[in-house]
């Protein structure tokens, strides 16, 4: 490669390779994904993007709620460690996430984190079936 020549033949002229699908497409699904996230409740980043079907990474879900529209519960969406990560941003005032949290009934430890399993809040479809026998087996040991 020459000089100053353009770099296009590395990860097709991404530094970070591409995004699958299009990208206000994974976005809208970030979207309405944290809009049915309820009151007191939470999400990852990592699991948003889990929902999405791996569409953007735990980091872009976060750049997605840094720019979402209105009547989006952005504050809903934690970092991994039960933390409010928009404290790192110079455009939010500091522990705006967490009030708007606390005032939803969410409880924060001394160390600035919620307990994730606690307020985790997980779709309906993507629940474990639990307690569900399957139909046609008969228990173990027992004769018609």
């Amino acid at each position: 490669m020459t000089r100053g020549a353009p770099k296009s033949g590395l990860l097709g002229g991404r530094v970070h390779g591409d995004v699958r699908g299009e990208r206000a497409g994974a976005y809208a699904q970030v979207y309405a994904m944290v809009r049915r996230i309820p009151r007191g409740r939470v999400m990852t980043y990592g699991q948003v993007a889990t929902l999405i079907e791996n569409r953007l990474s735990p980091r872009a879900v976060g750049w997605a709620m840094h720019g979402c529209p209105e009547g989006v519960p952005w504050q809903r969406v934690v970092n991994a460690s039960g933390g409010c990560s928009t404290d790192r941003l110079p455009d939010i005032p500091d522990g705006l996430q967490r009030a708007m949290l606390e005032a939803e009934g969410v409880e924060f430890r001394e160390n600035g984190t919620l307990e994730v399993e606690r307020y985790r809040w997980t779709p309906p479809e993507h629940r474990p079936q639990a307690g569900r026998s399957r139909p046609g087996k008969r228990e173990a040991g027992k004769r018609r």
